[in-house]
């Protein structure tokens, strides 16, 4: 598990992310912009809160999965939709 500091332009939140069987190394996401769910309830995963949840591509077709990410870069907190 990996604890992600999401920036979302007007406030920031602690994301527990399951990265470790995708990436060797998870600074590889460090600074790229993604999708993240953040409309749920704050859970605890490993003694963490988190408050969202990182929105990747493959893993229910059992492929590595990649982000989704967009095509080019946008404010930070811009909604999908």
């Amino acid at each position: 598990m990996v604890k992600l500091i999401v920036n979302f332009g007007d406030h920031k939140r602690q994301i527990i992310v399951g990265l470790k069987k995708e990436r060797e190394n998870s600074k590889e996401i460090e600074g790229k912009q993604a999708l993240f769910v953040v409309n749920l309830e704050q859970g605890e995963i490993m003694g963490e809160k988190s408050e969202g949840m990182l929105f990747d591509i493959g893993y229910a077709d059992q492929i590595t999965p990649v982000l989704a990410i967009p095509e080019k870069s946008v404010p930070n907190g811009v909604r999908a939709g």
